[in-house]
């Protein structure tokens, strides 16, 4: 047996003795910027969205939201709060989350204390609405000591004040309001449109690079995957839900000929079942996902110049999620070709596993490598790191994008050709 046949048979071994989950869900949870705001003035709901599950969540948030405003006699008031940014499907990996926010107007006639109820959502939030010099709430500080609540443990005398060592800032505020008794889960759009819309969703990055080494040139990348079935419950999708195509396409541009010629263009369709955790360790810091399927692959061109090949596949991905908000992530891919006459020796240059590491900030910086070892020292590296442009001062979005590649099979016409090192600049949309 081969050291790779071996690693493969390892790697299935641990897999299959990893097949288990825990029921798990998604959460959203909500909270009130403000504590006090008059009739005429805005207010800003935010909300985190956590993936809880062991899939990746594809939700489209509600343009709006109604809220009720109740006071403490029962009086209430409907109005609607408007979704800040654009409303769009967002695609929230396993053990990461999203933050949300919508504003609204407090409306005429609401005064003193509010509790503030999400139409359909087990929440309840309170504003307090007077004018602040008339507050009981917001306006006038609690002239007293803080006292320890359970030191009486219902002997009928006064709960004694805390030691002034032990005492923490605190606040408190009445909340009578509606019950709250159902729960709105995250559903998917009705529409064809919309349905059509939120199964298609990132799969390889997506990026276009510049480099000028052997003149100017860039290398470009458009990649997604579309769900074939949608899961009936998106907290708990069956077998045929993780079913996936998925389309790539990566090309090589000579910008300084004359006539700007396409060097090499990659077309890659695919069929693949994934899911991203097969197993979760009890904290959720651990995390086993799974891909498997086939990719066809070629060059579309026709004579001496055409490429092709096919291959099976299956990736184990091994996560790690930081206290501090990034996951780093190892995802080997192993292969095996077949109807490769095109090229028959592709194996020799490419081998038959793309050992891939990731490492990825929540919101901040993304790493990432691809090492290919073929026969006989034929090997390649590519390199990659991405900034959000948000965080600089263009505050747009996107990725600035840096990648670095070296070796064989920079493009499908080329794979049995050696590139020299090259740097390459530009912008990513999905790193």
């Amino acid at each position: 047996m081969t050291h790779t046949s071996l690693l493969k048979s390892r790697i299935l071994t641990l897999l299959a003795a990893l097949l288990m989950t825990g029921a798990a869900s998604a959460g959203i949870s909500y909270k009130l910027e403000q504590t006090h705001a008059v009739a005429g003035e805005t207010v800003n709901i935010r909300a985190v969205l956590f993936n809880d599950t062991d899939t990746v969540m594809s939700w489209t948030a509600p343009k709006n939201l109604v809220l009720q405003w109740r006071d403490q006699n029962g009086r209430s008031i409907r109005s609607l709060a408007y979704l800040e940014g654009n409303q769009s499907p967002i695609n929230i990996p396993v053990n990461n989350f999203v933050k949300l926010s919508w504003s609204a107007v407090v409306p005429t006639g609401v005064q003193g204390l509010q509790a503030v109820n999400i139409e359909g959502e087990p929440t309840l939030l309170a504003l307090d609405a007077s004018p602040l010099e008339r507050s009981m709430i917001a306006g006038t500080p609690a002239a007293v000591p803080v006292i320890d609540a359970g030191a009486a443990n219902g002997s009928g005398h006064s709960d004694p004040p805390l030691p002034a060592n032990v005492v923490a800032a605190t606040g408190a505020s009445l909340t009578e309001g509606p019950p709250v008794n159902s729960t709105k889960h995250l559903t998917t759009p009705t529409s064809a449109f919309e349905n059509f819309r939120s199964a298609i969703s990132p799969y390889e990055p997506i990026y276009f690079d510049v480099g000028n080494k052997g003149g100017r040139n860039a290398r470009y990348q458009v990649s997604f995957k579309y769900r074939i079935f949608t899961p009936k419950d998106p907290n708990n999708p069956g077998f045929a839900d993780n079913i996936y195509l998925g389309y790539t396409q990566t090309a090589l541009w000579d910008l300084h000929s004359d006539s700007h010629p396409f060097v090499d263009t990659s077309f890659k369709p695919s069929l693949f079942w994934r899911k991203d955790a097969l197993w979760q360790s009890p904290q959720k810091d651990w995390f086993l996902g799974l891909a498997s399927g086939v990719e066809h692959e070629s060059n579309g061109k026709s004579g001496d110049d055409s490429r092709s090949l096919n291959f099976a596949y299956i990736q184990p991905e091994l996560n790690y999620r930081f206290d501090g908000g990034s996951t780093l992530t190892f995802a080997p891919r192993f292969k095996s070709y077949f109807s490769v006459k095109n090229n028959p020796d592709y194996a020799d240059y490419a081998g038959h596993v793309d050992w891939k590491l990731r490492w990825a900030q929540d919101n901040g910086l993304v790493l990432s490598g691809l090492y290919r070892q073929g026969h006989e020292g034929r090997n390649a590296t590519q390199l990659e790191a991405a900034w959000p442009l948000r965080r600089t001062f263009l505050n747009m979005n996107g990725y600035l994008h840096v990648q670095y590649f070296k070796g064989y099979g920079e493009t499908l016409l080329g794979y049995n050709h050696k590139s020299d090192g090259q740097v390459r600049v530009g912008i990513s949309l999905v790193p």
